[in-house]
């Protein structure tokens, strides 16, 4: 399969999970056709102070991938910077939120990955 730039899902989200502004997903894998792996495959965009709230996740882990610029995430409640290669990994059970505390902007890969119980 091949998605050329313009195939590809553009959605933008508002204060998404109580966060504050707004962070556009460019979705380069849709959920039908990650074959039951997961639900998000986004290189994400959080402009200068866009955020995404503190959440959790159930039967499913979250990854971030810092592109470029850099990420304020809180990591079960405690605090870190993230800059360009940087990762960040949410597990089941566990909360998170990131923040562009920046003037610049912030390219992010977002995963969210379903736990496959068979591989634990």
């Amino acid at each position: 399969m091949i998605k050329t730039a313009g195939q590809q899902t553009v959605r933008v989200a508002e204060n998404l999970r109580g966060g504050d502004g707004a962070v556009t997903f460019h979705e380069f894998l849709s959920a039908n056709d990650a074959f039951g792996t997961g639900r998000l495959f986004s290189k994400s965009l959080l402009p200068s102070g866009a955020s995404i709230g503190s959440h959790s996740h159930d039967g499913e882990f979250e990854v971030y991938y810092v592109l470029s610029g850099v990420a304020d995430v809180t990591d079960d409640g405690e605090v870190y910077q993230l800059h360009a290669g940087d990762m960040h990994l949410c597990p089941s059970g566990q909360t998170h939120s990131i923040k562009n505390n920046t003037s610049e902007d912030l390219e992010v890969i977002m995963l969210i990955l379903y736990e496959n119980p068979a591989h634990m």
